[in-house]
């Protein structure tokens, strides 16, 4: 079979397609699903690059996500028949994360633990599904499980423009909030609009949180007037201190991961004065993929996809997401 495959750490070129790779055969409480689409997550970046404490058994098939149809079912699996369509929980139990401690889903075929399958519904295609666990299972969690947003809630997004940024986005309007989207170029601010943002800041002209506090007014420290509801802040570095300065009092920062920087300067004079409420949220379970499934089959939500590739192209896909030029998911076709 044809499969995306990872030999060693080091930067893109390290990806080549193998036309010849060992087909993955059905064992015990597997199945082997023929992939319909996959799709990138910037932590498919840092799978290449190499992560500190993190040993990943190479070569590896990248690939966090994955849809498809049941090709072969091993001993000891029931409720499964061959032919069903099924979403893929990322998560192997006892192994860890497809297309970073397993195989993943950029091949023509993929193994699965049986207790990774989620049914997939009619109306959704393979290439909405592959686009939702990581990116849209994290912001799912965060948003809705945890509660943190309610209708009428002004709501700044950073990084607005990936892949969990569009989702935030998405999930937030059909929640009812005011989102106040951040992006680093203004054709990205017209495309988030177009998603549905009400407000578009580009972070490189503008400083997101002079402009939040110039829109809503100065956060009061004995009223709630005046700054924004809800950061989401995923970025961290230098972004982590102005988020705290706009936040109205009682406000919450709400953080998924750190692209810019895991260790930010601090100021707790903000956290206390203005009793913000900074609220963590860790990757995602099964009831926020079949919540999803269920939001994109009733019409209530759309995946962005920003576009669709053979496998022969998913090197370029993946470099794409790497310098931060797409809008949303790019989705892979074997």
């Amino acid at each position: 079979m044809k499969a995306l495959v990872l030999q060693q750490h080091g930067g893109l070129e390290q990806l080549q397609i193998d036309s010849q790779k060992a087909r993955p055969q059905a064992q015990a409480g597997h199945v082997v699903v023929r992939v319909g689409a996959s799709s990138f997550n910037y932590h498919d970046v840092f799978t290449v690059q190499g992560m500190p404490g993190i040993k990943i058994p190479l070569p590896v098939v990248p690939g966090l996500d994955l849809a498809g149809t049941i090709d072969s079912i091993g001993e000891d699996v029931t409720g499964w028949r061959i032919g069903d369509r099924v979403l893929v929980n990322p998560l192997k139990p006892g192994i860890g994360l497809l297309g970073e401690m397993a195989d993943g889903g950029m091949a023509e075929y993929a193994l699965v633990d049986a207790r990774q399958l989620i049914a997939l519904p009619d109306g959704v295609t393979f290439e909405q599904a592959a686009a939702l666990p990581v990116a849209y299972g994290t912001a799912h969690r965060m948003l809705i499980t945890h509660n943190t947003i309610k209708a009428g809630d002004r709501v700044l997004i950073l990084g607005a423009s990936g892949g969990v940024g569009t989702a935030c986005i998405v999930l937030a309007k059909y929640l009812g909030a005011e989102v106040i989207a951040c992006a680093g170029s203004d054709e990205k601010a017209i495309a988030l609009q177009a998603l549905g943002a009400d407000h578009v800041v580009n972070y490189r002209e503008q400083d997101f949180s002079r402009w939040a506090i110039e829109k809503y007014g100065k956060p009061q420290r004995r009223t709630h007037e005046g700054g924004v509801d809800v950061v989401i802040n995923f970025t961290g570095g230098d972004t982590w201190r102005p988020s705290l300065k706009c936040l109205k009092r009682g406000g919450t920062l709400l953080v998924c991961g750190a692209t810019a920087g895991y260790d930010p300067q601090e100021d707790l004079r903000y956290v206390w004065s203005f009793e913000l409420n900074i609220k963590g949220s860790n990757s995602f379970y099964e009831e926020n993929l079949t919540a999803l499934l269920a939001l994109v089959a009733e019409g209530s939500i759309t995946p962005l996809i920003d576009r669709v590739l053979p496998l022969e192209q998913a090197v370029e896909g993946l470099r794409l997401i790497r310098d931060r030029e797409v809008l949303g998911k790019v989705v892979v076709t074997p």
